[in-house]
């Protein structure tokens, strides 16, 4: 399921989003037009819903990504689920409000950037913190092509 997920929400409706406004709107594919639906998905969308999950089930991110089973360390994973939430809504909102998808863009790619860098250090890392790390790198590495474009 987290797989699916991933990329449901990391390229397929992104790209999927992208081809049908391009198509419907007859404009061409453009680095905006690409930026407002990563952002939408890969930091609105995804963000929220990781969010939402780690607020409720702290223990599938502690222990089925980090592999720490030690409950204590839930307090910290509902902590970053509320970030997460607030990060991923403000990447919703930027679908209606564009001025805010620069901000998004910058705080939420900032965030899975960081966040991947912090995966690689990782020694045993399972399958799900390898499809996290790839995911947040690569969503950070398009956030900042994206924000590049913007100058």
């Amino acid at each position: 399921m987290y797989i699916t997920s991933v990329t449901l929400f990391m390229l397929v409706l992104p790209v999927l989003s992208i081809v049908i406004e391009s198509a419907m709107g007859g404009q061409a594919i453009s680095l905006a037009l690409a930026g407002k639906w990563f952002v939408f998905w890969a930091i609105g969308i995804r963000l929220l819903t990781a969010g939402v999950r780690q607020a409720a089930k702290p223990g599938l991110t502690a222990e089925g990504i980090l592999g720490v089973k030690d409950k204590a360390s839930w307090i910290v994973v509902r902590e970053l689920g509320f970030a997460n939430i607030s990060i991923g809504l403000a990447g919703i909102i930027s679908l209606w409000q564009a001025g805010w998808r620069p901000a998004a863009a910058f705080v939420g790619g900032l965030f899975l950037l960081l966040d991947g860098i912090l995966h690689t250090q990782s020694k045993k890392r399972n399958f799900e913190e390898n499809v996290a790390m790839y995911s947040d790198l690569a969503i950070g590495i398009v956030m900042a092509v994206y924000l590049v474009s913007l100058l």
